[in-house]
């Protein structure tokens, strides 16, 4: 009986290890971010963020500002502390180039202030309990348009197309269970990127993006990929390499040699002919009207004042539609946009141009100069 195993031996031998061994090691495997990979990250939202803010301007006819931002991780039961009120956020897909989802976070009030703006409002005195479903769709718009922007961005960065889904948006409760908070328990470690978002003098808050630590470690790989081979591609060629190239040169060089040689002959010939022949002046050929001396009293008529109109165009109107013309009616023209103008003396076409502005006045540019024949019997 002596030379059988206890249960604690069985068990100690079964795991390989002795009994002073920790068993569980699922703690040690979880991922986190090192100092560099949370300063590529920032590095990549100032990027994508920053084209964001211009698209966002664009949108809401404010000024724009998304300042650097700062990165952090963070666990589902801090983020329940974190928003103990009511939010807005937006979960966002990536489907193409990489993939993955995060969530934008904002507080309802910003929420409420964008969704005015976008529908024409000047954003203030916005009440925050004012987002129904218009509203919340005015800041899902305006969201995609960020975030595509974004993607744009990243786009460049990581030299391959990058594409996202349209939002989804709703106000979760970080103190409840609901779809987006359900979805970020599965994530355990997030990433936690925060921005301070300005907009005009209406907004000056924080804008919260959270992403799972692997979808922030998925960008951090695809930056480094992305300036390896940036890096490689802008290192010089070896001196081995000029050395190489040359070896088959001298047969291709012989061979271009001997067939370049009776080229240039030819071509000698041909351009002989063309220097000796003047093909340019032949007086004769020009018209006898525009050799013309003015007469020798013209300058007598100098002092004469001529009535210059420019016409944009024309067109015929019954005396109905004439006396139905009120303010604000548009008649139609016989010429299109971007067409030259005619330009008057007394009646007289002489010219056609281009319609240009001059500080505050408009002015035409004269394009072509209708030649003295031409204007006969033109009124």
């Amino acid at each position: 009986m002596s030379e059988m195993l206890s249960q604690d031996e069985i068990d100690a031998l079964l795991r390989g290890t002795n009994d002073n061994t920790p068993t569980p090691e699922v703690e040690n495997k979880e991922e986190h971010l090192d100092s560099m990979e949370s300063d590529a990250l920032g590095e990549i939202g100032n990027i994508s963020f920053g084209n964001s803010a211009t698209a966002l301007s664009t949108l809401l006819q404010q000024k724009v500002e998304i300042t650097t931002p700062v990165v952090s991780e963070v666990r589902i039961e801090s983020l329940r502390e974190r928003y103990p009120t009511p939010h807005v956020a937006l979960r966002v897909g990536y489907t193409e180039g990489i993939k993955g989802e995060n969530v934008l976070v904002l507080t309802r009030g910003d929420a409420a202030i964008i969704s005015d703006l976008m529908l024409g409002g000047t954003g203030e005195n916005v009440d925050p309990e004012s987002l129904d479903e218009i509203r919340l769709s005015a800041v899902q718009e305006a969201m995609n348009q960020m975030m595509g922007a974004a993607a744009t961005s990243l786009s460049t960065v990581f030299s391959k197309k990058i594409d996202i889904s349209p939002p989804l948006v709703e106000v979760f409760d970080a103190t409840k269970n609901q779809t987006i908070i359900d979805r970020l328990e599965l994530w355990e470690t997030m990433v936690l990127i925060e921005f301070n978002l300005k907009v005009g003098t209406l907004i000056d808050s924080t804008i919260v993006q959270i992403a799972p630590i692997q979808f922030g470690k998925q960008l951090v790989d695809e930056l480094m990929k992305a300036t390896g081979e940036v890096q490689a591609a802008s290192e010089p060629v070896k001196p081995q390499q000029k050395a190489e190239a040359p070896k088959p040169q001298p047969q291709a060089q012989q061979q271009a040699q001997q067939q370049a040689q009776p080229v240039p002959q030819p071509d000698k010939q041909k351009s002989m002919p063309e220097v000796a022949v003047s093909q340019v002046e032949f007086m004769p050929l020009q018209s006898p009207a525009s050799q013309e001396v003015a007469p020798a009293n013209l300058g007598l008529l100098y002092d004469v004042p001529l009535n210059v109109t420019v016409e944009l165009g024309r067109t015929k109107k019954s005396v109905r539609e004439v006396l139905e013309l009120s303010q604000g009616s548009i008649i139609e023209l016989d010429k299109l946009a971007g067409e030259p103008v005619d330009i008057y003396v007394n009646q007289q076409r002489i010219a056609r141009g281009e319609v240009v502005v001059i500080e505050e006045n408009f002015g035409v540019r004269v394009t072509e100069i209708i030649q003295p024949h031409e204007r006969i019997g033109i009124v």
